[in-house]
């Protein structure tokens, strides 16, 4: 598929659009190119076709380097969540078509899962994300009251489908925008929940709420044991729009968030802490508040998925439309973030770890907000160090 060239060269000035608003919302889906100030070489060079021959981003200072190793399957619309089966497939939702696909680890072929019930698409809302534990697809959603996360049996045979949807949690505020939607299994063997604040920024500091928070709860939806406010599943708070989380080899969990006009975040997310918003945004160095590890202009982030691989986070940008690296040691970043794949496949929603340390990367395109192409929505094989 053509996508604009990316522009390079030390002390390139590169013109970027700055949409007001929140980050996510105000989108106008131009491409953008390397932003100011990052490291010479950290945009792609070569874009891989929709064929999936293979393309690679020059590592900055020899430090990171992302390879596109294939297309695994294309013609995705909307789509958002992916986790993965035992046997090595992938499951992936629709947002706005409110279906689950299972695509062929190897061919890339796709077999649809059925349409999940309840889901009343709309904004920023609909069918989001998606884990997979002991039988049950987990898949947080959009419905006609709320925000919710439900369960539904799945075999894994040729020919099964999706069971019928069983809450697990509900109550978590919905909106036009901000529904977070991010899913997934701890090492602790809990269920994890990134959610928004529906654009009512109070929600965000009132732990009473589901909104603005990350949520730690049993498989079954009840508060899991240890967290820090009795009898809640509210484990951190203080977030506007969560939708990445992903733990490291030691078992600490991050996350990424949506600025509002400044700054985009990557936290370190500790139980019972406070990230800010709405009273900073970024790092602000004030008592009481946690300050993000790393933060960007929301033009060159917008950050959705995330996940941990080869000692850094990888994080999927949506406006920026860029991969970033962030190496990590122990608790802290021991370099700069680096960013790949600029503007090559437009606007990337979701980045898992295969566990082999390789990523699968879901576009975005399709989305109501990007500019799709032939081929449109794809998940890309990568490698990456």
């Amino acid at each position: 598929m053509s996508r604009p060239a990316v522009l390079k060269g030390l002390g390139a000035v590169v013109a970027m659009v700055l949409a007001a608003g929140c980050s996510s919302g105000g989108d106008t889906g131009a491409r953008s190119t390397s932003p100011p100030g990052s490291p010479p070489g950290s945009s792609a060079s070569a874009s891989a076709s929709a064929s999936g021959s293979a393309s690679a981003s020059a590592p900055p200072a020899g430090e990171g380097r992302v390879t596109v190793a294939g297309t695994l399957t294309e013609g995705l619309r909307s789509p958002w969540g992916l986790a993965a089966l035992p046997d090595g497939d992938l499951l992936v939702s629709s947002r706005d078509e409110r279906t689950v696909t299972r695509v062929d680890g190897r061919s890339g072929e796709k077999t649809s899962l059925g349409v999940v019930p309840g889901v009343v698409p709309g904004g920023e809302g609909g069918l989001m994300g998606l884990a997979v534990r002991d039988g049950w697809v987990y898949a947080y959603l959009t419905a006609e009251s709320d925000n919710r996360i439900v369960r539904m049996r799945y075999g894994g045979a040729d020919g099964d489908r999706l069971g019928t949807p069983e809450p697990v949690l509900t109550g978590i505020p919905k909106g036009t925008i901000h529904n977070g939607g991010r899913i997934a299994f701890g090492p602790d063997g809990m269920l994890y929940a990134g959610t928004g604040e529906t654009g009512e920024t109070g929600l965000a500091q009132d732990r009473e709420s589901l909104g603005g928070k990350i949520l730690r709860m049993t498989p079954e939806g009840k508060p899991a044991p240890g967290n820090p406010f009795a009898g809640s599943v509210v484990y951190s708070y203080g977030h506007r729009n969560v939708q990445g989380i992903a733990w490291d080899a030691e078992g600490r969990l991050w996350a990424a968030e949506f600025g509002q006009n400044t700054w985009d975040e990557l936290n370190l997310v500790e139980p019972g802490r406070n990230y800010g918003w709405p009273e900073v945004e970024g790092r602000a160095g004030e008592a009481g508040f946690v300050d993000p590890v790393a933060q960007w202009p929301t033009s060159e982030a917008s950050p959705s998925g995330i996940a941990f691989a080869r000692g850094a986070v990888w994080m999927a940008g949506l406006r920026g439309e860029r991969l970033w690296r962030i190496p990590l040691s122990g608790a802290e970043r021991s370099g700069e973030p680096e960013a790949f794949l600029a503007g090559e496949y437009g606007r990337l929603r979701t980045v898992l770890a295969d566990g082999a340390g390789r990523l699968w990367l879901v576009t975005s395109e399709t989305d109501t907000r990007g500019t799709p192409g032939p081929g449109d929505d794809r998940i890309l094989r990568l490698d990456v160090r």
